[in-house]
Formats: C-alpha cells, sequence, structure tokens
C-alpha cells in the first residue's frame, strides 16, 4: 500500500526564530513532539515511553522549516516536515505540517498531528 502525503496548518502566535527552536532542536521537541529526543550530527532519537524512533534530518533553514525522514523509510520519497510560514502584510505566523500515512490511517495520522501541534501551542503560549 502506498502512502498518502497531507499538509495541516495551523496558526501560531510565536516568532518563526522562538519557533524554530522547537521544530529543530532536541530540547524542543522533546518538550511537545516526543517525551525525549536524543542527536548525534544529523541523527535524531525520538523516544516515547519504550519506543524509540530514529530520523534523519534531510534539510533545514533556520527559522523556516525543517524535513526529517524516518530511518525505516528511507528508501521511500515520505518525509515529515514543519514549516514556518509568516504573511509579509500582517505578520501572521503559521506552522506546515507534511507528512504520510496509509491512506486508512490517514484520519487518525491528522488527528495525532492536531493533538501535537495543540501541546505546541500550549506550551509556548500561543
Amino acid at each position: 500500500m502506498s502512502k498518502k502525503k497531507f499538509d495541516l496548518e495551523v496558526p501560531v502566535q510565536a516568532s518563526p526564530s522562538f519557533l524554530y527552536n522547537y521544530i529543530a532542536t532536541p530540547s524542543g521537541l522533546s518538550e511537545w513532539f516526543a517525551d525525549n529526543v536524543n542527536s548525534r550530527s544529523n541523527k535524531f532519537i525520538f523516544i516515547w515511553d519504550d519506543y524509540e524512533e530514529v530520523a534523519h534530518l534531510v534539510k533545514s533553514k533556520q527559522d523556516e522549516f525543517v524535513r526529517f525522514r524516518w530511518e525505516e523509510n528511507e528508501d521511500s520519497k515520505c518525509f515529515f516536515e514543519l514549516k514556518i510560514q509568516e504573511d509579509e502584510l500582517t505578520g501572521d505566523v503559521s506552522l506546515i505540517v507534511t507528512d504520510f500515512a496509509e491512506e486508512d490511517e490517514l484520519e487518525e495520522a491528522k488527528d495525532l498531528w492536531r493533538s501535537q501541534l495543540d501541546d505546541l501551542k500550549h506550551i509556548i503560549g500561543s
């Protein structure tokens, strides 16, 4: 079964540089995305309870985006990306998540991301 790409966009009341620290650093990601995150170079180890998942930082641009590829998906075109978008006119900031999920798990994946993003917004006071 092939995975389907999806995007979610949420408004966030934070500056891009402040938000970037929460999406690109192990300490920031540990506050909302996983119980703990460790990294060595471009290898990030995400830990939830007794479960570990390894992802590689594929691309990043300071204050703009990070893109990770799960080690289990190394041979595929699947990734997850967290992109910060700032409206030039209003200054409004949004976080756009791009990820992939199996067709029958799409809504569950979106719900999980919404829950994670709610945690992020709560932590940063947005």
